[in-house]
């Protein structure tokens, strides 16, 4: 099985930015956690804080891979390009988020990405990618 994580803009910021929503881990770490944890999966990571980049990627393993995790961050209540790129792939997404969106600023609560995701999974920190992995294994 391959899955891929795909991050958004400012994610490789993790473990510096805001840690009292974000936590102090970055991800390279906890990616090696998840790839111990799921050793009999095939797991890829992609992040980019570039919208087109992030576009490009999910056009690229939209049709082969088993599974896309997508934190797309900002992006995520912004851009209609990449839910208008995933509705156009084959390949299933869960839309991951690490804190509780709808906890936040009122702008949060609108996705571009949940109307053609597979589901949606935030606000368990960095736990949500490891929940979402076992969605696609159930």
């Amino acid at each position: 099985m391959n899955i891929i994580i795909i991050n958004g803009p400012n994610l490789n910021l993790l473990g510096k930015r805001e840690p009292e929503i974000y936590g102090s881990a970055t991800f390279e770490d906890y990616f090696e956690t998840l790839q111990s944890q799921f050793s009999t999966v095939h797991l890829y990571y992609y992040q980019s804080n570039v919208e087109g980049e992030l576009i490009n990627k999910i056009q690229e393993v939209g049709f082969t891979y088993d599974g896309i995790i997508l934190n797309a961050g900002a992006y995520t209540h912004t851009s209609i390009g990449i839910g208008d790129a995933i509705k156009a792939i084959t390949s299933p997404v869960v839309e991951v988020h690490i804190s509780n969106t709808f906890g936040r600023e009122a702008f949060r609560h609108q996705s571009y990405i949940s109307p053609n995701a597979k589901g949606v999974i935030l606000g368990f920190g960095m736990q949500s990618y490891q929940l979402a992995i076992q969605s696609f294994l159930s």
